[in-house]
């Protein structure tokens, strides 16, 4: 089994919900209520709590100030938790995912973890990440994409993956007008720290 310690989440908590309207207003779409007092944010962090993953990074960025002050209060109720980070952009905001990594290189670079785990915060799943991660180390693979079927008329909303008869990725579209296909990323991404 995987030791949790040499394993970084990183957990992209920047979204304004654009297509989400008045809802997200005042809100980022990871902190819109869920089921009474939880919010979106929480199924990501549940999950890597129950993958045994101890170092954790969140990057937020729309209403940073509500965002941290609600993680700062699940950080107290999660012992479980070694190593937290609340992270905001360098300047401006993030322009996307790969800029919200990049501008944090150097956190990452100084933990001892070998293997980064990159996930969005408004989704809503139950996942143990392990799985991924071993199958990832497994294959040696320099990074490995969590990917589901979906139907093809709702494909255009998703980055398209195509693969090879080894699951090799052969071509990544993000939210092509005609996607070729219906395997699509779950934003969920295992990075070797190296090649990261």
């Amino acid at each position: 089994m995987l030791s949790g310690e040499s394993i970084v989440a990183v957990v992209l908590a920047g979204g304004r919900g654009e297509r989400m309207g008045a809802l997200c207003q005042n809100k980022a779409k990871p902190g819109l209520p869920f089921a009474g007092s939880f919010h979106v944010i929480d199924f990501t962090l549940s999950n890597v709590v129950h993958s045994q993953i101890t170092n954790l990074i969140i990057l937020v960025d729309y209403q940073r100030q509500k965002m941290v002050d609600y993680l700062k209060h699940w950080y107290l109720a999660n012992s479980s938790i070694k190593h937290f980070d609340i992270l905001v952009p360098r300047y401006g905001s993030y322009s996307g995912t790969a800029n919200a990594i990049y501008q944090n290189l150097e956190i990452l670079e100084g933990l001892r973890a070998d293997t980064v785990v990159i996930l969005a915060s408004d989704h809503i799943y139950k996942m143990d990440y392990r799985l991924m991660i071993e199958h990832h180390k497994k294959l040696q693979a320099d990074v490995t994409i969590g990917a589901a079927n979906v139907p093809i008329e709702l494909a255009h909303r998703f980055g398209i993956i195509n693969v090879d008869k080894e699951d090799r990725i052969l071509t990544f579209i993000e939210k092509p007008r005609i996607p070729q296909g219906n395997l699509v990323s779950m934003g969920i991404y295992a990075f070797n720290k190296e090649v990261l």
